[in-house]
């Protein structure tokens, strides 16, 4: 980390930032000279500042702030180390941390340490998941009371539908997506093939498969932060929100994900179409935590109005082959890549939670060997089918109670996870479409 520093003398500032439950970059700023401390004894900041609101605002009677006298948790670097921050005007190197106690063990609350229990369980066994995530967000002129798609740099005209594949939609952000190339380049952030998508000024952009769990997390969180803080320096907005927009699609996180064993070989691949029947049971196992981890999926007021159904945002808890519209959808291809695509996020999610849900759920899968229902052919949206939560309180009830989130997350975790939500409800039913809308935008 000290070598990184040393590389990048124009560097003249540092953050230290870890992601709260909501995915919020929560931190500090460092002087360059302070690093070294930053570095070799780790940042101070309360274990309540990673259960904070959408506001940034206290959770009403948590147990992390007065009852324990708000105390403090001990942040060290993870193994990413320093990174770059291209939107800044200021050279600025970027440390990513993640919170522990005074006595050296993990604060269950973060949601980093999250999904490091739920891959600890895939290591105890001798296997290794394999993830990549693709993200969809929005392009937006947030300027006014309206929100639409910004006018191309080349007209000056705004392009009001939506462009599936278009190559005319990527062009007209070429030096938006030129910069965010080179800015993922230089973050190390494996992005790969970017297309425009069904909503206003929508795009999809893949991240490239990690056989680190932890890393891929990694790299959503901070393309996200990436993504909106470089769209300003282009005087628009870039947002995750789940539905900015009433008559168009919504923005999702769809994971991909396999199981290497101590071998290299993908326990999913047994030559066959069909797949093995650890494949099989893992999707069980999705499918069983689906209902309860909905508030995983779906963590925000905003994240339900993309719920709905014929709207490529799956309700029904099933699963297929090469269908996109079920919730798990088994891709076609070379039988050595067999894997599971998670369909059911929305682009408004904690990255690290998310993946922790996914593979918790298909661990429980696995660990339980029970086979799935069978799969489903045509249209999922047409079929009588459980559903997952399509309410936000009924989605915040579930996950507390839910045996099989259980059995994923920690009970601190889910106790911090549900007050925040809770309080976020209470709040959310006094604020205005049109405010709600304003949040969003720039937080998620």
């Amino acid at each position: 980390m000290k070598n990184w520093l040393r590389k990048n003398p124009q560097v003249r500032a540092i953050r230290v930032a870890a992601a709260d439950l909501n995915g919020q970059p929560r931190g500090k700023r460092v002087p360059v000279r302070f690093a070294d401390k930053a570095i070799e004894d780790g940042t101070r900041f309360p274990m309540s500042v990673l259960n904070l609101d959408i506001w940034g605002e206290d959770i009403d009677d948590s147990p992390l702030v007065l009852a324990t006298g708000d105390r403090d948790g001990v942040l060290l670097p993870t193994e990413r180390g320093f990174l770059p921050m291209p939107w800044l005007d200021t050279p600025t190197g970027l440390l990513p941390i993640w919170m522990y106690h005074e006595d050296g063990h993990p604060f269950e609350g973060d949601p980093r340490h999250a999904l490091a229990n739920v891959v600890a369980r895939y290591t105890a066994r001798g296997l290794t998941p394999v993830v990549a995530v693709e993200l969809e967000f929005f392009l937006i002129d947030d300027s006014g009371r309206q929100l639409r798609v910004p006018p191309s740099p080349r007209t000056g005209k705004r392009r009001m539908m939506g462009e599936i594949l278009s190559l005319r939609a990527l062009d007209v952000f070429d030096g938006f997506f030129t910069e965010l190339y080179a800015a993922c380049e230089a973050m190390d952030i494996p992005a790969d093939t970017a297309i425009s998508e069904a909503g206003l000024g929508q795009f999809e952009i893949n991240l490239m498969h990690q056989d680190d769990a932890l890393r891929a997390a990694d790299d959503a969180w901070l393309f996200k932060m990436l993504v909106k803080g470089l769209a300003r320096r282009h005087n628009f907005a870039a947002s995750f929100m789940a539905k900015p927009y009433d008559d168009y699609a919504g923005s999702g996180l769809h994971m991909h994900f396999s199981v290497l064993d101590k071998n290299g070989n993908n326990i999913f691949d047994d030559g066959s179409e069909k797949g093995s029947n650890l494949l099989l049971h893992a999707v069980n196992g999705c499918l069983n935590a689906m209902a309860g981890s909905t508030l995983i999926f779906a963590p925000h007021a905003n994240s339900y109005e993309r719920m709905v159904p014929g709207a490529h945002a799956p309700t029904g808890i099933c699963w297929g082959y090469e269908n996109r519209t079920t919730a798990l959808r088994i891709p076609s291809g070379n039988h050595r890549a067999r894997r599971i695509e998670h369909r059911l996020a929305g682009g408004d999610v904690n990255p690290y939670l998310i993946i922790a849900a996914v593979l918790g759920a298909a661990m429980n899968g696995i660990e339980d060997g029970i086979l799935p229902p069978e799969p489903i052919s045509g249209n999922a949206y047409n079929l009588d089918l459980p559903t997952i939560p399509t309410d936000w309180a009924r989605a915040i009830d579930t996950f507390e109670t839910c045996p099989e989130t259980g059995r994923i997350f920690a009970p601190e975790l889910v106790r911090n996870y549900v007050m925040t939500k809770r309080q976020e409800l209470r709040y959310m039913a006094e604020t205005s479409r049109e405010e709600m809308t304003e949040i969003y935008i720039d937080t998620v």
